[in-house]
This record gives C-alpha cells, sequence and structure tokens, in this order.
C-alpha cells in the first residue's frame, strides 16, 4: 500500500447502547474528497442517522472529526469539529474547539470517532493509541470540569493525557452545554454537550504516540517558521491581547451587541476589553494551543471580589460581549467569573448570555416581571445575576430550568418570541448584523445561511468550510493559496486553491442536505427581528435592515454555491462535487 500522509485512514466506531467498539478503515480517496471537520461530520449525519430523530434520543450520532491537519507542528493545526443532530436547531449542529485534544487523537492514530447509542449508566472512553476500552464513570457523574479531568488523570496514571468531557450542564441535558478539554477549550455551539451527555458518555480519555507522517517535512517546519519570524506583523494583537481588543471603538459604530440586541453605544466597553483585563492585572498570562507560536488564549487569575482559577483561562470577545454589553455588565471581574463558570460547568457561553440577556429584556418589558436567577433580580446591568445564573440553568433550578430548553424553547413557555436573537434555535453571536461597515455585510449571510444558525465566523463561505474541514485556526494569517501549499506539504495530494474550496463547498452542500431532510429550508435562513430594528439610540438609529434586500443577498449566495433559489444544491452542483449519492441528494 502507497505511503500516506496526514492521515492514518482509521475511524474509531463505538456503539454504546451495545459497548462495543470497533475500527472504520477509509482509503485515502475518499478521506480526501471530505478530508475531516465538516464534510465528515455531515457524511455521517446523511448515511447514519434515521431522518427525523430526537437530537438526545440514543439513535442522535456524535461525530469527532479531525481535520487532515489536525495535529501537524503548525501553528494553528490544533483544531477539530465535533458534530450531531443539533438539540437546539433540530438541524445540522457543529462546533470547532482547539487546545490538544485533537492533536492528541490524532497522535493515537485515529482520524475521528463515532459514538453511537447510549450507555445505560454513566461511562468513559479511554484511549491509548490502539488500545480502546469503554470504562465505568458513575463516581464521575456530577463532578464539574476539572475535577472530572483531574481524577480520570489519577485514575488513567497519564498525566499528560488530555480529556474531553462534559460538565454538569450537559448531564442535564441543557441544549447549550458544550465538550471541554484541557479545562477551558470548549465546542460550544449546537448543544453537542448535551447529545453527549444523553448517551451517558461523560469523557474522552487520550494518549498517543504517534508522530503523524508528513508528505514535505522540510516544507512544513519552513511555514512553522515563517510564523514565528513574522509574528510582529502578522498576529501581533492575538499575540498580546487576544480577541476583545478595541471595544470602545468597535461600541461606537454599533459593532458590538448591546444590551439583547436593542443597540447603540455601551459606556462600560473599554472597561470590559481586553486591554482591560491586562491593566487591571487580572490576566497574569498567555497561552498556546498545540503546536503554536501565536500563543493567543487570555489566563485570567483573581482572588477579590471573585476566586478565579487560572485552569479555567479567560473570556474571549464573543464571552466578554455575551456576558458584558448584551446584559448591560460593565463589571468585567465579574464577567471573568461567569466565565470561568461556564467553562467549569460545560455551557457555551455565546447562547448562555444571549438567554440571560432576552429573559433581562423580558423582565424590563413586563413580560416575566419578577424573573430571577439564584435569588437574582434578572434585569441589565445587574452583574451578580449573570454569575449566578450560569449554576441556576446548569443545575436546572427554577426559572433556570426553562432557560436550559435555549431561549427559541423557552419562549414558547415564557412569552417574548418577538425579542428573541435565535437563528435555526441557535442564538447568534456578538457582532452587531446592522453595523455598516463589510464585516457587519458578512456577518448578516453568516448569521441567516450557517447550516448551524447564528454562526458568526463566515464559515457559509467555502473558504472558510475548508479551514473547519481541514482542522485550521481561522486566527492564523495564512491566505488561500497558502494553505493550499500547506495541506500539500502535509498529505503530498497536489491540490489548488479552487480543489481546496472544494472541499469547503462539498462540507456546506452536505450540511445542506441534510437540513434539507430534516425540515429546514429557506425561511429559516433569515435574521431575528430584534436585529432588524434601528438602534435605540447612537449611529444606527435610522437605521433599518430591509427584509426584502437581505433576502436577495441570500438568494444571491445560494446562487453562488450552485445551489437553487430555494437553497437547494442543484443536480450538476452535486456532481460536480461527486456527492450525488448520498441520501436526500435527490429530494
Amino acid at each position: 500500500m502507497a505511503e500516506r500522509y496526514g492521515s492514518w485512514g482509521r475511524i474509531l466506531r463505538v456503539d454504546l447502547t451495545k459497548g462495543t467498539t470497533s475500527v472504520e478503515e477509509m482509503d485515502e480517496a475518499t478521506f480526501r474528497r471530505r478530508p475531516g471537520g465538516r464534510a465528515l461530520i455531515a457524511h455521517y449525519l446523511l448515511r447514519e442517522l434515521p431522518k427525523g430523530a430526537d437530537p438526545l434520543g440514543p439513535e442522535n450520532v456524535l461525530v469527532f472529526a479531525m481535520g487532515v491537519l489536525t495535529g501537524t507542528p503548525l501553528s494553528g493545526a490544533s483544531r477539530h469539529a465535533v458534530g450531531a443532530k443539533s438539540p437546539l436547531s433540530n438541524g445540522f449542529g457543529e462546533a470547532e474547539v482547539g487546545g490538544f485534544w485533537g492533536a492528541e487523537l490524532k497522535r493515537a492514530g485515529w482520524d475521528g470517532i463515532v459514538v453511537k447509542g447510549a450507555a445505560p449508566s454513566p461511562v468513559y472512553l479511554y484511549i491509548k493509541d490502539d488500545v480502546v476500552e469503554i470504562r465505568e464513570a458513575t463516581d464521575l457523574w456530577g463532578l464539574e470540569i476539572m475535577d472530572t479531568e483531574d481524577r480520570l488523570k489519577a485514575q488513567v496514571g497519564e498525566r499528560l493525557a488530555r480529556v474531553c468531557e462534559i460538565g454538569p450542564a450537559g448531564e442535564k441535558l441543557v441544549r447549550f452545554a458544550g465538550i471541554v478539554n484541557d479545562y477551558k477549550d470548549i465546542a460550544g455551539r449546537a448543544g453537542l454537550g448535551a447529545v453527549m451527555g444523553s448517551k451517558k458518555l461523560k469523557a474522552i480519555v487520550v494518549r498517543g504516540s504517534k508522530n503523524l507522517p508528513l508528505a514535505d517535512a522540510a516544507k512544513v517546519k519552513e511555514v512553522a517558521r515563517w510564523v514565528a519570524d513574522t509574528l510582529q506583523e502578522n498576529h501581533w494583537a492575538f499575540h498580546n491581547f487576544g480577541t476583545g481588543m478595541g471595544l470602545d471603538g468597535y461600541t461606537q459604530v454599533g459593532g458590538m451587541a448591546v444590551r439583547n440586541y436593542e443597540g447603540g453605544a455601551f459606556e462600560h466597553a473599554a472597561d470590559i476589553s481586553a486591554e482591560a483585563l491586562v491593566e487591571k492585572g487580572y490576566r497574569i498570562k498567555m497561552e498556546a494551543c498545540w503546536a503554536c507560536s501565536v500563543r493567543c488564549k487570555k489566563v485570567v487569575k483573581l482572588e477579590q471580589p471573585y476566586q478565579i482559577d487560572p485552569k479555567y483561562g479567560g473570556p474571549e470577545f464573543e464571552s466578554i460581549a455575551a456576558m458584558g454589553s448584551h446584559c448591560g455588565v460593565g463589571d468585567l471581574a465579574a464577567i471573568a467569573k461567569a466565565n470561568e463558570r461556564c467553562n467549569a460547568l460545560g455551557m457555551d457561553t455565546i447562547s448562555f448570555g444571549a438567554t440571560v440577556a432576552w429573559v433581562m429584556d423580558l423582565r424590563r418589558r413586563g413580560i416575566l416581571p419578577d424573573a430571577t436567577l439564584g435569588g437574582e433580580p434578572v434585569e441589565f446591568g445587574n452583574a451578580k445575576a449573570v454569575v449566578a445564573a450560569a449554576d441556576a440553568i446548569a443545575h436546572r433550578q427554577g426559572l433556570g430550568d426553562v432557560l436550559a430548553e435555549g431561549s427559541a424553547r423557552a419562549a414558547e413557555t415564557l412569552g417574548g418570541t418577538e425579542l428573541l436573537t435565535t437563528v435555526k434555535g441557535l442564538e447568534i453571536a456578538m457582532h452587531d448584523p446592522r453595523q455598516r461597515t463589510e464585516y457587519g455585510k458578512q456577518v448578516r449571510i453568516s448569521y441567516s445561511t450557517s447550516p448551524t444558525g447564528g454562526d458568526h465566523m463566515n464559515s457559509n463561505l467555502p473558504s472558510r468550510s475548508a479551514r473547519n474541514t481541514v482542522g485550521m485556526c481561522f486566527f492564523l494569517k495564512y491566505d488561500d493559496p497558502k494553505l493550499t501549499d500547506i495541506v500539500n506539504a502535509v498529505t503530498g495530494w497536489g491540490l489548488t486553491p479552487a480543489q481546496l474550496g472544494e472541499i469547503g463547498e462539498t462540507g456546506l452542500a452536505l450540511a445542506r442536505l441534510f437540513n434539507i431532510r430534516e425540515g429546514l429550508g429557506p425561511a429559516d435562513d433569515r435574521l431575528p427581528e430584534q436585529s432588524m430594528k434601528p438602534h435605540v439610540s447612537g449611529v444606527l438609529s435610522k437605521v433599518r435592515l430591509d427584509p426584502d434586500d437581505l433576502r436577495e443577498q441570500i438568494v444571491a449566495y445560494y446562487r453562488a454555491r450552485g445551489w437553487d433559489d430555494e437553497g437547494v444544491p442543484l443536480p450538476e452542483t452535486l456532481a460536480r462535487l461527486e456527492i450525488a449519492e448520498y441520501p436526500g441528494a435527490t429530494t
């Protein structure tokens, strides 16, 4: 057999109902068409998940998909994707995450894990290279992230093992629970932690010892050196501050989510920015993901007024805005504490913050005048309410039980549907789609058309979708030709940039087919009314987004993808991408 580079051709199959594991071999030609990430997730969901299955039932398929670049010795090559049918949208669910866990799984000789069924009682998966065991985890159920991880490392006797796990939020099926690795790196969006919890799978512990074979190791080394040598010019801001810099300027152009998207400048923006974390002495250092020289991840440590453990990292832009400006909160210590609690409990900070902000709006308008969480009145500006909300929602206490269903489902019980900020049931991220910038235009279409719902990463575009698929971080300044060179150096495939773009298109088209099959259509590709209205004050107070204009832009997006005006991939597109054989491709 010819030498294979960048991947092993091995997918670990786990059936938790039967308590069995097996190996699926994947030949290189097949893997090359969908080399990890989104494309691999959609492949399994279309092929193996029954139509209309309950996302929290045993039939759901949970996929951990490494990219062909995951685990290679390159800055940015730490990413992998996790996917399943989303308990928030009932459609395609996907979240990406960096850190070290994905690289460790790859170094153990696996390109992915496909989990089906549900265990009768809590279990964890132990992987050490070719050794795979399903082990008892009843004693771990109920533990927060740090306790789980520390106890597992001690149990397996592997200090250097990497662990991904769920916290109490995933166990209690909070529909925006995430999957956490290394205490602080979280596949947060789309509720995949709840899927893992429904399967009674507490954690996956991995230890790998294999070096991934590279087609052109010298070229890979050269790229790695280029990132390190050009750090000042290309990645200085990320290296020094991470995300969340310059918020004062950003709020002035109406870029940041403010008070459940009512808009206007946020008066405390400068107080909660990445620079303020440094100035106040909250941030003690920056850390990196696997093999990355950029080191863009904040580490926060605090003793007063809240105790914050630095192992849980620190808040990035989305978390700062979701639990800060979105909730009208300008208390940076409280935001950092709420971020730590969400990480410890295993919850997506974006959906969490947006849900709390929505309740604050309900209380303000008299729809839910007595709304409290953890004994705190849920009103704009109440920092203590945001901190208390984390435990109340994760443990489904009081009003938190309803909110654990996500804001869209909670609105069916509580009212206030017109104030929601969701697309396809997923709370939109923290970049205001009304901002009059080029990025604002991109965000409008990204929120509307991303297969998972309100995603801000523009991963609805082929080149960005390709990054998700191959396992490359968006923050690294590799342009498409350079990324193509990297993929070729790792794999020896000899792709052109256009062919790399087609890999991204394949993932988008397959995810679209899955959403259509599950009943999502063009009516679901929209923005929430709350984010279309003029801001209450400031530069965008006279700007209303026009639904007809937005619809035209969405149809233009469909056409650019080779889909019809209803968003259905055309037969010639399916043929060009070689995916016409998938179930749902003929509907």
